[in-house]
């Protein structure tokens, strides 16, 4: 009956765990992670895997989620905390009205399970003027080049027999011309 209630209360404790964000120097949220990790402190960076283009070759590489950002679970001392913000590479505690900023186990959770539905997460955005290629639809294989943009859909000027054509395109259905 002891192990039953230090179970539950070990998975109470999990459950209302609370995390840190630490901000990070720019492109150090793997090494930040791993530092820490090593001594002994529960990290964690969210990431996905991108194809990353380069002039001479295209790669699959691991990217963290959020920009100079990994989350840390809150510190049992002052001690600790200092040990923390005194590694490499961290500059300081992310901050919400004055005080450091919590997150709950459950939207830690909530990342990690969305993270595990969608392999590639990614922000599309396209310069004004930029030429793309719709790939779906039926409008696919027409060019057209950006007018404007909202978070989801792209407004594209598409030339055609010497007339414009507006057309409103989800942005899963666009890519990028080279």
């Amino acid at each position: 009956m002891v192990t039953v209630m230090g179970m539950a209360m070990e998975n109470k404790t999990k459950i209302n765990s609370i995390w840190y964000v630490l901000y990070t120097k720019p492109r150090s949220e793997k090494k930040v992670y791993v530092r820490l990790s090593s001594l002994g402190f529960e990290c964690y960076c969210p990431s996905q895997r991108t194809l990353k283009q380069w002039s001479d070759r295209k790669k699959w590489v691991e990217e963290p989620l959020f920009k100079s950002y990994i989350f840390i679970k809150a510190p049992e001392s002052e001690a600790q905390k200092i040990e923390i913000l005194q590694s490499p590479r961290v500059v300081r505690f992310l901050y919400w009205l004055g005080k450091v900023a919590e997150v709950k186990q459950s939207e830690i959770t909530a990342i990690q399970q969305f993270l595990g539905e969608y392999k590639s997460v990614e922000i599309a955005s396209f310069e004004r003027g930029a030429k793309l290629t719709i790939n779906a639809g039926s409008l696919q294989g027409m060019e057209g080049e950006v007018n404007y943009q909202t978070d989801k859909e792209v407004v594209l000027n598409i030339e055609k027999l010497g007339m414009s054509l507006v057309a409103r395109v989800s942005k899963f259905q666009v890519e990028k011309q080279n």
